[in-house]
C-alpha cells in the first residue's frame, strides 16, 4: 500500500524531515530559549533578591516543559539521520557535555536557591543559573555555526567515522561569531518574555536589555551573513545525488565554491521547494523574506515591549528567531553536515536517513503527537498567562 503514496515517496519522506527537524530546532529555540535568556539576564534585570525571585517565577513552571523540543530535536536526529547523529555527538562530544552539564545546573539552581535564606548561598546559586543560561546558547550557536566551514570528519569504505579535530578547533572567529548571536539572540528573547511577564522596574530593565540585545543581534547577524558571503567558501554537490537513492553519502561528489552558501540559499534549495510545494505560485527572492523578519523582529520586539505591547513583542522577537535560524537552514541545504577533511563524506538530506519505512512510521507519528504538545502548551501558558509581581511573591512567601 505504501507504493501507492505517491506523496510520500522516500524522496518526500526525507525532505519532510528536514522540514521538520527545523521546526523542532526553532520550536527548541524559541520555547526553551526564553527561559535560557531569562536566567542569563538575571543579574542586569534584577537587582534585589525579591527582584530575582519574581524573574525566576516568571519561568519556574514553564522552564521543564520547555525542554520537551530539545528531547524531540536530538530523538529527530537519532532516528531520522543516525549517521548526523553519530558525527555530531562524537565531533562535538566535549561542546555537548558542556552544554548539558550547564543545562543541568538550572534543576539544581531551582532546588536549592531557596533553601536557606542567605545572600551568599542564594547568590552563588543565582550565577549557577546564568551559567545555565549563557552556555548551552553560546555553545549550540558555535556548534551551528561551524557546520558552515565544514567539520574534520570521513568515512572509510566501511562506513567507520574518522573525527580529527578537537573542541578548540571549533573556537574559531566563525564559530565565535555565531555563538555571540545565539546568545544575543536568547538574551533577547528572554528579556522581552520578562517585559511580557514582569512590571515596575524589572519590566523597565528588561526593555533596556532587549533594546540592547536586539541591536547586537542585527550587527552580529550582518556580519554572519558577510563573513558566509566573502569568509567562507560553501559545498555544493556537483554529481551522484540521488534524492530517493541509498544513504551512502560516499556515492556523491562535491566541491567548495566561492559564495557556494549564497547559491544555495537563492538556488538550489528554493529551486526544491517551489517544485515540491509550490509550483509556478512562488517567484524568485521571496527567500530574502527570511533574514528580512530576522531583521526587523530584532528591531521591533524591544520597542513593543516599551510600549507596553508584552505579547506583540513576544510574537515579534519569535519570528525574528524562526527567520534567523530558517535562513541559516535552507541555505545549508541540502547539506546536513559538510566534511571539510573528506568533501564526499559529507551528509545530505539524500543520503544520512533512515528507511523510507522508519521515516514513514517517525512522520506518522509527529502527525499524532506533535500537535498535542503544541496545543498542551498553549493549555498550560493561558492558564500561566498575567504577570508575576512583586506583591505575588511576597503574598506566596507568607503563605497566602
Amino acid at each position: 500500500m505504501m507504493e501507492k503514496l505517491v506523496f510520500l515517496d522516500y524522496e518526500t519522506l526525507r525532505f519532510a524531515w528536514w522540514v521538520l527537524l527545523g521546526l523542532l530546532l526553532i520550536g527548541f529555540a524559541i520555547m526553551d530559549g526564553f527561559d535560557l535568556g531569562v536566567a542569563a539576564v538575571l543579574p542586569l534585570v534584577a537587582r534585589r533578591d525579591i527582584e530575582r525571585r519574581v524573574v525566576l517565577e516568571t519561568i519556574e513552571p514553564v522552564w521543564e516543559g520547555n525542554q520537551v523540543w530539545l528531547i524531540l530535536g536530538a530523538g529527530a536526529v537519532f532516528a531520522a539521520w543516525p549517521a548526523l547523529y553519530a558525527v555530531a555527538f562524537s565531533g562535538f562530544y566535549v561542546a555537548m557535555f558542556l552544554a548539558l552539564v550547564a543545562l543541568i545546573l538550572r534543576p539544581v539552581g531551582f532546588g536549592f536557591r531557596n533553601k536557606i535564606e542567605n545572600p551568599l548561598w542564594r547568590g552563588v546559586w543565582d550565577w549557577a543559573l546564568v551559567v545555565a543560561g549563557v552556555v548551552p546558547a553560546f555553545v549550540f550557536g558555535v556548534a551551528f555555526g561551524n557546520l558552515f566551514q565544514g567539520l574534520p570528519f570521513r568515512f572509510d569504505e566501511t562506513m567507520r567515522i574518522t573525527y580529527e579535530g578537537g573542541f578548540l578547533d571549533l573556537l574559531n572567529p566563525f564559530g565565535i561569531i555565531c555563538g555571540g548571536l545565539a546568545l544575543v539572540m536568547m538574551v533577547m528573547h528572554g528579556s522581552v518574555y520578562l517585559g511580557m511577564k514582569t512590571d515596575g522596574a524589572v519590566q523597565h530593565r528588561a526593555a533596556m536589555v532587549a533594546g540592547a540585545a536586539g541591536f547586537l543581534m542585527i550587527l552580529l547577524f550582518a556580519a554572519g551573513g558577510l563573513y558566509i558571503a566573502y569568509g567562507v567558501d560553501g559545498f555544493v554537490v556537483t554529481g551522484g545525488i540521488d534524492p530517493a537513492g541509498p544513504s551512502n553519502p560516499l556515492l556523491k561528489t562535491v566541491e567548495r565554491l566561492h559564495e557556494g552558501w549564497l547559491s544555495n540559499f537563492a538556488g538550489q534549495a528554493w529551486e526544491y521547494h517551489k517544485q515540491v510545494f509550490f509550483g509556478d505560485y512562488i517567484g524568485h527572492g521571496w527567500e530574502l523574506v527570511l533574514p528580512l523578519l530576522g531583521f526587523l523582529g530584532a528591531l521591533v520586539a524591544p520597542q513593543l515591549v516599551r510600549f507596553g505591547k508584552g505579547g506583540l513583542a513576544f510574537i515579534a522577537s519569535s519570528l525574528s528567531l524562526f527567520g534567523i535560524i530558517a535562513t541559516a537552514g535552507v541555505a545549508l541545504f541540502p547539506f546536513l553536515m559538510p566534511s571539510s577533511l573528506d568533501l564526499k563524506s559529507s551528509l545530505t538530506v539524500w543520503d544520512a536517513s533512515s528507511s523510507r519505512l522508519t521515516l514513514f512510521i517517525m512522520l506518522v507519528a509527529a502527525v499524532l503527537f506533535l500537535p498535542a504538545i503544541v496545543v498542551y502548551t498553549g493549555f498550560v501558558f493561558r492558564v500561566l498567562r498575567g504577570k508575576v509581581t512583586l506583591q505575588q511573591v511576597k503574598d506566596h512567601e507568607s503563605g497566602y
